[in-house]
């Protein structure tokens, strides 16, 4: 019996290449010189996709060179990077990585916070540099007796607001609706949650519908002593207008892990020394990695068992199709 054949997009961890390539005839993209001539010979027996934000956006243009897919399984738990919408017209399921990854990036997104705050990173080229014997190093902001607005209460957020009650912290949140079973306030608006706040981190899904939602006045709302951290994706931030809110003073500090054009980011917030920079590494530890790859290939083996997807998204829920 011939096996399935599945196409990778872009270079992923060993654990998904080996189980894939265990369980399928693996096709690698990223190493066909001629990727034209390549999809036009095999892309007429795909049945699956792997793929990730390594690759770029998965578009309609290269699902119309597979005509037999049937499921594409994406690496991360946010998944602009495909075209679900499209895919599900074209009755594929779209499968991300969500659960193993929640608490690695709540964990980071409050370490981004403290560093942020209390400077960490900069204290410590200031000790590196020598400069600790000339004078002590600068008091910092704190996280005492602040206000902290959460932009998207989905798993990773609750597990954010769960590790930010030990600070004693006030909490609130926006989101595209209000969650009855939470006590923390909602904002119906993200200026009023900004107006509201001390603190902004940013955990909602990137994509269209988000898309600058995070603008100059939101920033503005959130005030000069206001602190925004970014964990969720780098389209969500207008990002000129938090360089511009930064160099005015408009908002105190910034944390940021994501960015609009990675891994390519603005000179001018590199230029920055009251803002810590990170890339995008709030799900990079070596275990959540190897989790998040292997649901990845477990999508897959699920679905060509005939057990469908384990985790299909919103825009192409499970309807009882099986390979």
């Amino acid at each position: 019996m011939s096996r399935t054949d599945i196409l990778m997009t872009a270079p992923m961890m060993p654990i998904v290449i080996e189980a894939l390539d265990k369980a399928f005839t693996l096709h690698r993209l990223w190493e066909q010189s001629d990727q034209a001539a390549f999809l036009k010979d095999v892309g007429p027996r795909i049945r699956g996709i792997a793929t990730s934000t390594l690759y770029g956006r998965l578009e309609a243009s290269l699902l119309d060179r597979l005509p037999k897919a049937e499921i594409i399984s994406s690496f991360g738990v946010g998944y602009d990077n495909v075209d679900a919408v499209e895919a599900g017209t074209r009755g594929i399921v779209v499968t991300n990585t969500p659960g193993v990854l929640d608490d690695e990036v709540a964990d980071l997104a409050i370490g981004l916070l403290l560093a942020t705050l209390r400077k960490i990173p900069q204290a410590d080229r200031y000790l590196r540099e020598g400069k600790w014997l000339k004078a002590p190093f600068p008091l910092s902001a704190t996280l005492r007796e602040k206000k902290v607005g959460i932009v998207g209460l989905g798993r990773i957020g609750k597990a954010i607001a769960r590790r930010l009650a030990g600070f004693d912290v006030r909490i609130a949140y926006h989101g595209r609706t209000q969650q009855d079973d939470v006590a923390f306030t909602y904002h119906p608006t993200i200026v009023g949650l900004a107006e509201a706040s001390d603190i902004l981190i940013v955990i909602t899904p990137g994509g269209a519908s988000t898309k600058h939602l995070i603008n100059a006045e939101a920033l503005k709302a959130l005030g000069s002593n206001g602190v925004l951290i970014n964990v969720a994706r780098g389209s969500v931030v207008d990002e000129q207008a938090l360089i511009e809110a930064l160099k005015s003073g408009t908002i105190l500090s910034a944390g940021l892990d994501v960015y609009d054009d990675e891994p390519r980011v603005p000179q001018e917030l590199i230029d920055l020394e009251h803002v810590v920079l990170l890339p995008h590494i709030a799900s990079g530890s070596v275990h959540t990695r190897n989790a998040m790859g292997k649901l990845v290939a477990d999508n897959l083996i699920s679905w060509f068992d005939g057990k469908g997807p384990l985790t299909p998204v919103a825009e192409t829920p499970y309807t009882g199709r099986a390979g």
